[in-house]
């Protein structure tokens, strides 16, 4: 690996070039132990009666706030190892490593030198540097909400549920950089965040799509339709997948969100995903079955299939 010009930091992605499999396996646990950090430091901070929804204060806190409380007894000493752990894995980084203004009330807006910048969205701002790599700027929103997700709401006669797109948190943002990459999209790691709350994500250059493209038909393997009398979402392309284990609804998938990598691929890079509410699903059973179906056949029909001799 080499260093991150901005931090120092170790880091995989420099400009368009693809991971190894070796190396995209090594991301993909990093994206791991950095959940089942973040994962620790919330069983750690419910022990002490610390809230953990939203998760900013937690993600945004530093170590040696801790330090005096944590020999006083075990719950505060766990407290003090789980953020130890966490910032290992999501380091702290001020805004000014990557060129922007300090102080400012509008960063981005400002610009950097060293930044070129590429495109803004309703989460996101995103630059590219020297070298050509992605630079993505998360912003942090009211109420501690970071990111999007999606709630699922009862439906009508006409369908079971509705998948409401609504503010996410830092747990479901590192899911979703998870999911990206397991459904082979752009090689993305996170860089940190910074005091004031913003993630800072590099990810590897692609091709852009002409926006009127059509993505439909080219959305990765292993994406499932969703039978609209189950689920609808009012969001380009919803559909489905599962990852060790867990279904997840996933949705935005059109052109500015896919890219071409160097090797003529089609690259997700960004989408709005969550995992899907299973349990709650239990009054619907036509839906519950036939999630059970397709997560053992992705082309599972709507019905079960009937054997000629049971007609």
């Amino acid at each position: 690996m080499q260093a991150d010009p901005f931090t120092r930091l170790p880091s995989r992605v420099r400009g368009a070039r693809l991971l190894s499999a070796g190396e995209q396996t090594a991301l993909q646990h990093d994206h791991q132990r950095r959940l089942e950090a973040l994962a620790r430091l919330c069983a750690a901070a419910e022990g002490v009666g610390f809230g953990t929804n939203p998760d900013d204060d937690l993600v945004l806190a530093e170590e040696d706030g801790l330090s005096l409380l944590a020999g006083a007894d075990a719950v505060w000493a766990e407290l003090d190892a789980a953020l130890a752990g966490f910032r290992g894995c999501l380091p702290l980084v001020p805004l000014s490593l990557f060129g922007f203004p300090e102080d400012s009330d509008d960063p981005f807006g400002e610009g950097s030198p060293q930044l070129r910048r590429i495109g803004s969205g309703v989460e996101a701002s995103a630059f590219q540097s020297e070298d050509g790599s992605i630079y993505k700027f998360f912003l942090p929103r009211e109420g501690g909400r970071i990111g999007g997700s999606f709630d699922f709401v009862p439906g009508s006669e006409e369908v079971a549920w509705l998948a409401e797109a609504s503010l996410g948190s830092y747990q479901a943002l590192f899911e979703k950089l998870q999911l990206i990459l397991a459904l082979g999209g752009m090689p993305t790691e996170v860089v940190g965040v910074t005091p004031e709350g913003v993630l800072v994500v590099k990810q590897t250059w692609g091709e852009r799509l002409p926006e009127d493209t059509d993505t439909s038909t080219m959305l990765p393997a292993g994406l499932i339709p969703i039978p609209s009398r189950f689920l609808r979402a009012q969001r380009d392309h919803p559909r489905i997948c599962f990852f060790e284990g867990q279904a997840w609804f996933v949705a935005d998938l059109h052109a500015k969100n896919l890219v071409r990598a160097t090797d003529q691929s089609l690259r997700v890079i960004d989408l709005l995903a969550a995992p899907l509410p299973v349990h709650r699903f239990a009054a619907e059973p036509l839906l519950a079955q036939w999630l059970e179906r397709v997560k053992i056949d992705p082309t599972a029909g709507l019905l079960p299939a009937v054997e000629d001799a049971d007609l």
